[in-house]
């Protein structure tokens, strides 16, 4: 089965959610052009999903995926907090940030009761999830609001796991992908594929369709996937430069220079491998580093950093996801950007 058919959408391609460069203008442009837009909702507070959700639902009539994290919140380790924090340390000094007034970053909440409760009153077509799924009864609560639920495998392992748990369809992330692994049954970044290594062998080991995510970046590359199996793609850096997204100028500007040739898996944003344009703290830090607290708490004595460093216009201390292919990236309409994926010609 393709995904036009399970998501009842014109094209095979989903926008990959992308918590921190985009909202829902993103997600309506796409699923309005006949892709699947995507609603990236971790970083979403209750009132905030809400809103972004009557947007959506306002703007659109077509199918769209919201998107939520599945991890277990670690619980606090001062040692290790202050260790990291004395990592840091120099680059406080350098920028002139008050280390001890450091309490917290950017919260990444799992998907819980209550918002599976949302879910429940808009109705999504589809719902997606990183890190796994959440509990069974969560789960049921989702299926029974009529969504497709969908979630990343970046493993044949963890790709049959899924199937087992009833998903609709498998998202095959491959290691070129951009942003956090979806990595669920195994931290161990040596089992990590290439997208098209990985994708066939997924398609291999379950029954249920397969999407390829992953350094797909353009028609041929989606042509490739669908011929090794696929029944639709998964891109998200591509989209990053449209005027749709919320992508910030120092990240816009990343994308566009030589420097986006060279990404790394690291986690010294977060606290879990995350694919992201190499930068100073990336270099001198990690890109993995033994230090970091678990996701998301090293994110909280970063995060300073990053706004004291990104108000002087510089990027040396940002997260600047992106996955290894940013050919794709064009500074054109979410729409025409769609339509160019698919080989169509477009006016723009």
């Amino acid at each position: 089965m393709t995904i036009q058919a399970l998501f009842d959408i014109e094209y095979p391609i989903i926008q990959a959610p992308m918590a921190g460069v985009q909202d829902s203008a993103l997600t309506i442009a796409v699923s309005n052009a006949g892709g699947l837009g995507s609603l990236p909702c971790a970083m979403l507070d209750t009132d905030t999903l809400r809103s972004e959700l009557r947007h959506i639902k306002a703007h659109t009539t077509q199918p769209f995926n919201v998107n939520f994290f599945c991890h277990t919140p670690p619980a606090v380790n001062e040692v290790e907090a202050i260790t990291w924090k004395g990592k840091l340390s120099g680059y406080y000094g350098e920028l002139s940030v008050d280390a001890d007034s450091i309490t917290s970053g950017p919260s990444r909440k799992p998907f819980d009761r209550e918002t599976a409760e949302i879910v429940c009153e808009f109705k999504p077509a589809v719902v997606s999830f990183h890190f796994g799924l959440p509990s069974s009864d969560l789960l049921d609560k989702v299926r029974s609001s009529g969504a497709k639920i969908i979630s990343s495998a970046t493993t044949v392992e963890e790709a049959i796991w899924l199937e087992a748990q009833g998903v609709d369809a498998i998202i095959a992330q491959g290691v070129e992908a951009g942003g956090h692994r979806g990595m669920f049954l195994t931290d161990d970044l040596n089992t990590q594929m290439g997208t098209f290594t990985l994708l066939p062998q997924i398609v291999n080991a379950v029954k249920i369709p397969v999407i390829a995510a992953g350094g797909i970046a353009d028609a041929h590359g989606i042509k490739a996937a669908m011929a090794l199996g696929a029944s639709g793609v998964q891109i998200g850096t591509a989209y990053m430069l449209c005027p749709e997204a919320k992508t910030s100028k120092l990240h816009r500007d990343a994308l566009k220079s030589d420097d986006a040739r060279l990404t790394a898996l690291t986690n010294v944003y977060s606290g879990r491998p995350a694919r992201g344009i190499v930068n100073r703290l990336m270099r001198e830090q990690g890109p993995i580093s033994d230090y970091a607290p678990k996701f998301p708490l090293a994110t909280a004595a970063v995060a300073p950093l990053r706004s004291k460093a990104e108000s002087q216009g510089n990027s040396d201390f940002s997260p600047l996801w992106a996955g290894q292919n940013v050919t794709g990236c064009k500074e054109i309409s979410a729409r025409a950007l769609t339509q160019h994926l698919m080989g169509i010609q477009n006016t723009e």
